[in-house]
């Protein structure tokens, strides 16, 4: 291995560390996705990094635009695209991934306007498989020049893509979890104020829940900011 390549693995080892850390931030989603582009931006030096993913909850699904390190207005703009359309479909339908040499001489990029404005020319996608083989989107890279990407690149990029699916799929769990979480706490500070308007005015449990949402709408504030004033004020009395 020469010193090129000790460099370039050096630097996708430091991409995966990167990705990996991040699983245990508090990032949010977004930037999570915005740190994955710039990450493998920087270690492929690429110009243009984009990461697009299958939107399930769409009828029928869709692959969007999720983040990219490209600041012009044209690329950043929300786009998606169908679950087999273009050469992002391409990649998820045929699970492999896909190099381009001239982007404006292929014939299933669809988008040629957008890359002539910005001067795109060769490109790899590659798919993010995550748990049991599952595709949940596409890493593209765009270079300004021609350049044939190697195996050991699409290899390298397969391994960060990999890495970044998994980290995704987790980022999710836990948010969805801290979601579920805070929910539970919201549910049981609004039932144990229920439990005090029903002590203070003798009333039944339906009663004290429509009370406490006529406080909310007539206050213009949230049942759970009501259920924690009531909360509040029963701590102080």
């Amino acid at each position: 291995m020469n010193e090129s390549q000790q460099h370039s693995y050096d630097n996708y080892i430091k991409a995966l560390m990167d990705i990996s850390q991040a699983i245990t931030s508090d990032l949010f989603l977004e930037d999570f996705f915005k740190l994955i582009v710039m990450v493998v931006a920087k270690v492929t030096g690429v110009d243009i990094c984009s990461l697009w993913l299958v939107d399930e909850n769409s009828n029928p699904p869709k692959i969007r635009l999720k983040a990219t390190q490209a600041i012009e207005p044209e690329y950043v703009i929300d786009r998606s695209l169908d679950l087999h359309e273009g050469v992002v479909g391409y990649v998820i339908s045929t699970r492999k991934p896909l190099v381009i040499k001239d982007v404006l001489q292929c014939e299933i990029f669809k988008e040629k306007e957008m890359a002539k404005k910005l001067g795109l020319v060769s490109m790899v996608g590659v798919p993010l498989q995550g748990k049991k083989d599952k595709i949940i989107g596409v890493l593209n890279c765009f270079t300004s020049t021609p350049h044939q990407f190697s195996e050991t690149d699409i290899n390298l990029l397969t391994t960060v893509a990999n890495q970044a699916a998994v980290a995704i799929l987790n980022t999710e769990l836990i948010i969805k979890t801290k979601i579920i979480q805070e929910e539970l706490r919201s549910r049981k500070k609004i039932e144990r104020s229920k439990e005090i308007i029903m002590d203070r005015h003798g009333i039944n449990g339906d009663e004290a829940y429509k009370w406490i949402q006529k406080r909310s709408m007539d206050s213009r504030k949230t049942m759970l900011e009501v259920a924690e004033a009531i909360l509040l004020s029963n701590e102080l009395y």
